[in-house]
């Protein structure tokens, strides 16, 4: 494992779980801000502090398509970037969909990661940060969760995983769902509990009433998230009565993460660390 990502701390989603063998790297002897996940067999959280905390807690939600994790770049890059804003950041290593998990594996991982958190420290907030398919999941936290999938319900469960801000980069919020899809044609997704849950999850459509505040990013040129996503989230938000900034920049590349230099986006990650600020989530010098 790349030196357990650099984190600061270790927290297990199940109880009474160990590290060793939980988590499948493609390349083991990757740095931990070049590392990728394969496959996972148990769920973690990785904890990294700031050197001057803010009282905020932020959950650091990776993409890779639910079928891996750009865990480095889409992780523990951007939970280092909020240490530098103050919060204390949290990487989640979750499930996949597929057989073996199946369908809500990846949000009832999300789930209890917020669990976890609001549990720790008594933090002042806690917000998510997901890019890519990590940005579906962060803001399937802020929708309905079906009521026939497995996780119990109990009456703080909607208060305790409810983000109190969102960050949401290039994400396929609907345009994965069948009946929903942009390319005209487009086959179902491998494997079949990935397409069920993009299907069964459009957060864009199953919004909960008065979102939390969301910063919203991406690329017009997008050829693998269509920009759609963006124009379909940021109305879904103000139509259930949230406040949600977008920002599109005309020209980047799907993945354009924080290290996307000489071009407008690689200032997107400034505008959100004022935005932050804002909120009370940083100190806004990005």
């Amino acid at each position: 494992m790349p030196a357990l990502l650099d984190a600061d701390t270790l927290h297990p989603l199940w109880p009474d779980t160990p590290l060793d063998g939980a988590i499948v790297f493609a390349d083991p002897d990757a740095a931990p801000d070049a590392a990728v996940v394969a496959d996972v067999h148990r769920p973690w959280l990785f904890g990294y502090a700031p050197e001057r905390p803010n009282g905020r807690a932020m959950l650091v939600l990776a993409g890779g398509g639910y079928t891996a994790l750009m865990v480095g770049r889409e992780g523990v890059a951007v939970a280092r970037w909020l240490n530098r804003l103050g919060c204390h950041a949290y990487v989640l290593v979750h499930r996949f969909p597929n057989a073996t998990h199946g369908v809500s594996a990846a949000l009832d991982d999300a789930i209890a990661a917020m669990r976890t958190i609001r549990g720790l420290a008594g933090y002042q907030g806690v917000g998510v940060v997901g890019l890519s398919s990590g940005g579906h999941l962060a803001a399937c936290l802020a929708a309905d969760y079906p009521a026939e999938w497995a996780l119990a319900q109990t009456a703080d469960g909607l208060a305790m995983r409810r983000p109190d801000v969102l960050v949401i980069g290039y994400a396929p919020i609907s345009t994965n769902a069948k009946g929903r899809t942009i390319v005209p044609d487009k086959p179902p997704l491998a494997p079949p509990e990935k397409q069920a849950f993009y299907d069964r999850m459009q957060p864009d459509a199953q919004l909960t009433a008065a979102p939390p505040p969301a910063f919203i990013v991406y690329a017009a040129t997008d050829d693998v998230v269509p920009v759609d996503n963006a124009h379909r989230l940021d109305a879904a938000w103000r139509a259930a009565g949230g406040s949600a900034e977008l920002h599109v920049f005309a020209d980047a590349p799907h993945g354009f993460a924080l290290d996307t230099q000489n071009l407008p986006v690689s200032i997107w990650p400034t505008l959100c660390a004022h935005w932050l600020a804002q909120t009370g989530f940083g100190d806004g010098t990005g």
